[in-house]
């Protein structure tokens, strides 16, 4: 479950904690430690107005950060210490301290910290432009100051994370005030591969939020043509480094140059890449926009602040049936098994494994997962590098996970609800990434003793069906594709043949009303459909 811990139900319940009193006035003495009581949705009584001083608010941040990876369920308090974070950020100043703190305290090393950044300034109250001017005083973005704070890595990376959350949420003429000429040179110069991997990573995913704006994409783009070589284009070779932070790179370096900052005489990926051998891959009919999907269709990585997940193209019904993950980012993934009858609440934080025809492997918080309930394993949590193993066994009627090889007990749950139609499938929490390999590669590990098939092997995809296509790309082919006046209003490309019953809507072609429970028009049960094929 993705922990949409910001937006729970609060009982009421308090707690009482020493907290030192706000940070005094200047050549005003300071005040002595005092209590004050945390209500359960943040109210703090007892604290005087102004925003407390900047140890109180470090301290809060790592409380957070230390707790979040145990928030294992939708309906689970957030931390008091979350609480305290939002109810401070309900003023500009205290928006203000808890951003600086962030960017202060975050270390490089835990893999919720970026994830946690986003939490956090997701839920506040929308900073006024002000606020962020401030902010980015404060930070003094500069060319010169990106070539002068190499040396402080977690810092300037945590920089970038805020850029990039303050960028997405202001998305808009607001935002176009926030690039300034001073912010965009300290992004771009941290591109320069002298600068350390993880603050190259979340500079780049900055200026893919500032281009969501069309104006800023314009700007980033202007200035990316005007730098030979192209900064972007060099990270792109790191797109299968074996330093895995590089490697992040070099798929979002990849996906930015195919989707957002197009540079003339560059082959898009997709039409150089050899998908002769993938016959089974993530499919990209049946994912949100905000997942990004590689070219091949075998690596996926989320950058937004949803809980998007993903399914394979290719589903098995009977026999024994085994597929790998190579974990890239070693944060929250649920990775396993859906079927059709999944249902995936990206904004609401369910994913695969939260409903009743699902079940998933979570090496962050070292949970299987199967209908919103989680069951621990004893197994290390995940690295970059290690190699998820799913096996599908239906003659035994058992899912086995294993983590390098090493075998988690066989979970049997989902066959309660479902005997067959299963799909390889992910969800992802912000900034996280892996490779699937469904059979087109040798695998790692493959269960010993066991004679199983593989997706690759029985999956068929037309030539169509393999190009992942840049957004962009499909978009100017779905406006150039002529549709006929008695085309299907849910495919567009059968002839509308079909009436419902009995509600006597029409406008749909047999293979999409075999697939319809409910009319999309009126939502009224269908009994029954009659074709009228008339000339």
């Amino acid at each position: 479950m993705g922990a949409c811990c910001c937006k729970q139900k609060r009982e009421q319940s308090e707690s009482y904690i020493p907290t030192p009193s706000p940070q005094p006035l200047a050549n005003a003495e300071a005040q002595p430690n005092h209590y004050v009581r945390i209500t359960a949705c943040g109210h703090v009584e007892g604290e005087e107005k102004g925003c407390p001083d900047s140890e109180t608010v470090d301290e809060l941040v790592l409380q957070t950060l230390g707790c979040i990876g145990t928030l294992v369920d939708n309906e689970q308090e957030p931390p008091q210490s979350m609480l305290r974070l939002h109810n401070i950020a309900d003023n500009e100043e205290g928006w203000i301290q808890v951003v600086k703190s962030m960017v202060n305290v975050i270390p490089m090393h835990d893999p919720l910290g970026p994830s946690v950044i986003t939490l956090l300034l997701d839920d506040c109250p929308l900073p006024s432009r002000e606020s962020v001017q401030r902010v980015a005083k404060m930070f003094n973005l500069s060319k010169d100051r990106a070539l002068l704070s190499r040396d402080t890595a977690p810092r300037e990376r945590n920089i970038c994370v805020v850029l990039g959350c303050i960028a997405e949420k202001l998305a808009g003429p607001s935002s176009q005030g926030i690039l300034t000429d001073d912010t965009l040179d300290y992004l771009l110069t941290n591109l320069e591969l002298e600068t350390d991997p993880h603050v190259i990573l979340f500079s780049l995913i900055a200026l893919e939020k500032f281009a969501q704006t069309s104006v800023n994409k314009s700007t980033i783009v202007k200035r990316l043509q005007m730098q030979q070589p192209c900064p972007i284009a060099l990270l792109e070779e790191w797109r299968h480094e074996t330093h895995y932070v590089r490697r992040q790179v070099g798929f979002c370096a990849q996906w930015a140059l195919d989707n957002l900052f197009v540079m003339n005489e560059r082959t898009f990926t997709y039409l150089a890449i050899d998908m002769s051998p993938i016959n089974a891959m993530l499919n990209t009919s049946d994912v949100s926009e905000y997942l990004k999907i590689s070219a091949d269709g075998l690596e996926a990585r989320c950058d937004a602040y949803s809980f998007e997940s993903v399914r394979c193209t290719a589903q098995a019904d009977a026999g024994v049936w085994y597929y790998e993950v190579t974990i890239v980012t070693p944060g929250v993934m649920q990775i396993g098994w859906a079927t059709k009858d999944s249902s995936f609440l990206n904004h609401e934080g369910y994913g695969i494994g939260d409903d009743k025809y699902s079940l998933a492997y979570d090496g962050c918080r070292k949970l299987i997962w199967y209908n919103a309930k989680s069951e621990p394993q004893t197994l290390a949590r995940w690295s970059p590098g290690d190699v998820l193993g799913c096996l599908l066994d239906f003659e035994q009627q058992r899912f086995v996970f294993s983590v390098n090889g090493v075998g988690l007990p066989p979970s049997t749950q989902v066959f309660s609800m479902a005997k067959s139609g299963f799909f390889p499938a992910a969800s992802f929490m912000s900034f996280q990434q892996c490779r699937f390999n469904f059979g087109s590669e040798p695998f790692k590990y493959p269960p010993d003793g066991v004679v199983f098939s593989t997706f690759n092997e029985h999956g068929v995809l037309e030539p169509d069906e393999k190009k992942v296509l840049p957004r962009h790309v499909f978009l100017m082919l779905l406006r150039q594709h002529s549709v006929r006046e008695d085309s299907c209003t849910l495919c567009y490309d059968m002839k509308a043949s079909v009436r419902l019953i009995p509600c006597n809507h029409s406008g749909f072609c047999t293979s999409c009303a075999n697939m319809l429970n409910e009319c999309p028009m009126c939502r009224a049960v269908i009994w029954k459909y009659i074709e009228e094929l008339s000339a």
